[in-house]
């Protein structure tokens, strides 16, 4: 028995895996990874596989970057945790100093979580809580967008409208407003994306207008529904519901915990909208993939709505055993660091064109619906009928025939329903690209074939 087989019957005994149908392990093998070394991930029989998919958009640099994993070595030897209610360390005083520099104007306090799907909890609660301190009861209510998604935990899927998890959950989950999502797949002929995000502004700016004496907060991904199918929209959508949510009064989150650090072109999403959010929550990219970590930015006016003698009782009520741990801020520190060394964001202006270009012919396949980009996020939509968009039966698990291909050729392609997609590591050369588009288009091939 080979090693690789040995661990995945062990494994198979033991565990329960993510966003995973166990039984389809009795015909679809795991694969265990002995290490990882830049965008390569390797098994325990050499068997090497490109993380295109960044190990779920986390990874920026590189697996076992040496940069990070010296920062962080430095870390542990000092100090590995402390409780964060009344004590401090200086690597969280330091990443929420550098945190507070480079995040939108106006954005000067950091509140940390362990994890993203906690980090919007913090968000929705600190939102509520506000308005609960300034004495407005009624604003109990948040608005989210269809398609979109912020993470597993009840109130984060209560705010993310992916129909299979609001179905499932749904007795669990608090009523939220939605509005119809501003991506562009289902725009007009000749309709550009910025003309069908502004129409689909409208209906948010009416909901807006009907309900907001109710509403705490809209929560979106700027840009990119990423969890959506990689489902993509104008800035414009977010100038405008910036401004909506001062006309009425209403606090807007930004979810940019997969779209942050890079991924959509700019240091963060919103700036491509010139806005700040009432509140930005980060995690993924902010540790570069090392350890859980998320940093809920907020603006002094929701700080000093907390902010009392200790006898009113108006001190917000979260906190993580985690909260602020040092390794995890070290990591942060250390990702921070190359992006200012390294002049990152320029950089992968490079890279964002020769993913562009290496897959524009995937727009002349059959069963292709779309190709689309923001930034280091390039998504491909498999469909049955490329001229009415029909998409594939869901059944028929066309992105799987894809993955399964990729991981033949030395390519991790984990694919979102039928979009195949690329967001992978700062690091990826022009050469590496290549390979991914190639493994791509064989896989659609292969996948689309009747």
């Amino acid at each position: 028995m080979s090693l690789n087989h040995s661990l995945m019957q062990r494994d198979l005994q033991v565990l329960w895996h993510p966003c995973t149908q166990m039984k389809d392990h009795e015909t679809l093998p795991i694969i265990p990874i002995k290490k990882g070394d830049g965008i390569w991930l390797e098994d325990f029989e050499g068997n090497r596989y490109m993380d295109a998919v960044s190990s779920w958009w986390v990874n920026l640099f590189g697996h076992a970057n040496p940069r990070i994993n010296d920062r962080v070595k430095q870390q542990l030897d000092q100090l590995e945790h402390v409780i964060l209610a009344g004590f401090s360390h200086e690597p969280v005083i330091e990443l929420s100093e550098r945190l507070v520099a480079i995040t939108p104007e106006g954005l000067n306090r950091c509140f940390y979580a362990d994890n993203g799907s906690s980090g919007i909890e913090v968000a929705l609660k600190m939102s509520f809580h506000f308005w609960l301190n300034a004495g407005n009861t009624r604003k109990t209510k948040f608005v989210t967008l269809a398609n979109s998604y912020h993470g597993e935990t009840l109130a984060a899927l209560a705010v993310g409208n992916v129909e299979l998890y609001k179905k499932t959950y749904e007795p669990l989950l608090m009523t939220t407003f939605t509005a119809p999502s501003p991506d562009c797949y289902d725009r007009e002929a000749g309709e550009s994306w910025e003309s069908y995000s502004l129409r689909q502004f409208e209906k948010m700016d009416a909901l807006l207008a009907t309900h907001h004496e109710e509403i705490c907060a809209v929560i979106v991904e700027p840009l990119v529904q990423c969890a959506g199918s990689m489902r993509m929209y104008h800035p414009v959508y977010l100038t405008k519901l910036r401004a909506a949510c001062d006309r009425y009064n209403v606090h807007l989150i930004a979810d940019e915990i997969a779209v942050g650090f890079g991924r959509t072109g700019t240091l963060f999403a919103c700036e491509q909208a010139g806005i700040t959010p009432d509140f930005m929550c980060l995690s993924k990219g902010l540790t570069a993939g090392y350890l859980p970590l998320c940093a809920v930015l907020t603006h002094d006016r929701i700080y000093q709505g907390f902010y009392d003698d200790y006898e009113t009782l108006r001190g917000f009520l979260h906190s993580h055993s985690y909260t602020g741990n040092p390794l995890a801020c070290a990591a942060a520190l250390a990702t921070l660091d190359i992006f200012e060394q390294d002049n990152v964001i320029a950089n992968n202006q490079k890279l964002i064109r020769k993913m562009a270009d290496a897959t524009a012919h995937f727009a002349d396949h059959p069963h292709v619906a779309e190709v689309r980009q923001t930034g280091m996020i390039l998504a491909i939509e498999m469909a049955q009928d490329k001229a009415g968009k029909t998409p594939y039966p869901w059944q028929e698990r066309r992105g799987l025939r894809v993955y399964e291909h990729g991981l033949k050729h030395q390519a991790l392609l984990r694919p979102l329903g039928s979009v195949v997609y690329f967001m992978p590591p700062y690091i990826i050369t022009e050469e590496q690209i290549d390979h991914l588009a190639k493994v791509a288009w064989e896989g659609i091939e292969l996948a689309t074939r009747d």
